[in-house]
């Protein structure tokens, strides 16, 4: 093993959207950075459908703009679902109006989309490393220090660095905290690839289809050059039929679900090359204790992961990617103390975490098949989660400032009774034909006081304020700190400044 060391201000761990986005915002203020990647780029990933807050905000602040217009991804204006009560399929656009700018994403092949991420990292000065894997933590006291790895020849190597970003994915190696996962999503995914099947009508024909049916629900991802990317999110128990056979399964649960299966009606299975075999992914949800320590931040997945149905895998590893850059670069030019940038960082990834958390779990109370194990076992009244304290602790998060940022399972539970009914009617107001609408919930606080409109707003706060850094750069103004003591983003949005040294007025609004 060669153990003289090289010396860097970074060394991330894993080539994917995180740490790709970490190694590229650190080396844009000039530090050293290695990026150390297992496997060699191009690689199948699954998480196509991505969200405006990463094209038009971390992917604009990287620079990857015009080439990601470029690269002919589909794009999509929101999503399509057939979901809750209505038997009918219903939209959910990413803005009101037709002439904004901004109010699309796309559907990517992650093969080309995370290449481009990484090609573009290496542009930015990151020494990119494919083919190198990570072997061992190093240590001095309580700090990380660095990485023992091998490298493509298979040569034992050392590598020593100020702070290690660890943006491994689901795999990552559990140096900090502890895992603790949702009893309330604890599902598995089978998915593959179909060619030659149907799209939805125009306009929508670009967007995500989520469709629930008895066992779970569907995605329907169109990808660029008439492939869809089609997977079935099942309960664990429905999972029992996957040992019969992959393309057993994946057909009886097509057929379970009419419109997946009118829209694969004449389609077939790609069944060569990256995107030729039938894969398996256990969505379990989770969420670590901690999300960084002395010398090391999670990014990504490797620090929490929750259910795909809203397409967040991709938002929450560049935007806590962001997070750490901000964190690392402030404390690599000593401005503010690491202990309270990483906090900053914590919070705010926490805080996003957690808002999805509420959302999806919202989302899933919608759906009405009493009938049905998986929907049944998924009502927030009835849902184990109740008493999974530990985990509904981590991730309670804030939508506002002066909400609790902690709440045991049965109080958290009982304060969103009806947040369900009140997310029905507000993403699909129209009643499915022939039925009566439900009184209305109340628009404000829920019967257990949680403010659903409140938590609206601050869930896409934090969106709205990284498109406009994208948009304005250093003309935007200072934000509002998001905690009372809490630190702001700089100008260019890549470090931590305290809020008392911001500008007085901010500039522009989305």
């Amino acid at each position: 093993m060669d153990t003289s060391p090289d010396r860097y201000d970074l060394i991330v761990l894993g080539g994917g959207p995180g740490g790709a986005t970490l190694a590229s915002f650190v080396a844009m203020k000039g530090h050293r950075v290695l990026l150390l990647e297992e496997e060699h780029f191009p690689r199948h990933q699954i998480g196509e459908s991505l969200l405006p807050a990463t094209i038009h905000g971390v992917c604009a602040m990287l620079g990857l703009s015009d080439a990601i217009a470029e690269a002919g991804f589909t794009r999509k204006r929101g999503g399509t679902f057939r979901w809750g009560k209505s038997q009918e399929t219903w939209e959910f656009t990413f803005t009101k109006s037709d002439a904004d700018p901004y109010g699309y994403a796309y559907q990517v092949e992650r093969d080309r989309f995370d290449e481009l991420l990484l090609r573009n990292a290496a542009r930015k000065g990151v020494e990119v490393r494919e083919g190198h894997k990570a072997l061992e933590l190093l240590r001095e006291g309580d700090r990380v220090t660095g990485v023992r790895y091998r490298d493509d020849a298979g040569q034992e190597r050392v590598a020593r660095a100020r702070f290690v970003g660890d943006a491994s994915g689901h795999r990552s190696r559990g140096v900090v905290g502890e895992r603790v996962y949702s009893r309330f999503f604890q599902n598995v995914a089978l998915f593959g690839y179909y060619e030659g099947g149907r799209r939805l009508p125009p306009p929508n024909d670009g967007n995500i289809l989520c469709a629930a049916f008895r066992d779970g629900w569907f995605w329907h991802i169109p990808l660029s050059g008439g492939m869809t990317s089609v997977g079935a999110v099942v309960s664990r128990e429905a999972a029992e039929e996957m040992k019969h056979g992959h393309d057993e399964a994946m057909r009886r649960y097509v057929k379970q679900c009419p419109i997946i299966d009118d829209l694969l009606a004449g389609a077939t299975r790609v069944r060569e090359g990256p995107y030729g075999a039938l894969r398996v992914r256990k969505d379990y949800s989770y969420c670590n204790t901690r999300f960084w320590a002395p010398g090391i931040a999670l990014v990504g997945d490797a620090a929490c992961f929750i259910d795909p149905v809203f397409s967040s895998g991709v938002h929450l590893a560049t935007y806590s990617a962001l997070l750490a850059a901000r964190s690392i670069n402030t404390c690599l030019r000593a401005r503010l103390d690491e202990d309270r940038c990483f906090h900053e960082f914590e919070t705010r990834y926490r805080r996003e975490f957690g808002n999805f958390y509420q959302f999806l779990m919202a989302f899933y109370d919608m759906n009405q098949d009493a009938d049905s194990y998986f929907w049944s076992a998924r009502k927030i009244v009835n849902t184990e989660e109740r008493d999974n304290d530990a985990f509904v602790r981590l991730v309670a998060g804030r939508s506002q400032v002066d909400e609790p940022a902690f709440y045991g399972g049965r109080e958290f539970f009982d304060a969103r009774e009806g947040f369900g009914s009140w997310m029905e009617q507000t993403l699909n107001p129209t009643p499915t034909p022939g039925t009566r609408r439900r009184p209305r919930v109340t628009p404000r606080k829920l019967a257990g006081g949680f403010d659903a409109s409140e938590f609206m707003a601050g869930f896409t706060q934090e969106i709205a304020q990284l498109q406009l850094q994208a948009r304005l750069g250093e003309r935007r103004g200072g934000e509002a700190p998001l905690l009372s003591d809490g630190l702001i983003p700089s100008s260019d949005g890549l470090e931590w400044r305290e809020a008392s040294a911001a500008p007085s007025t901010t500039v522009g609004r989305l």
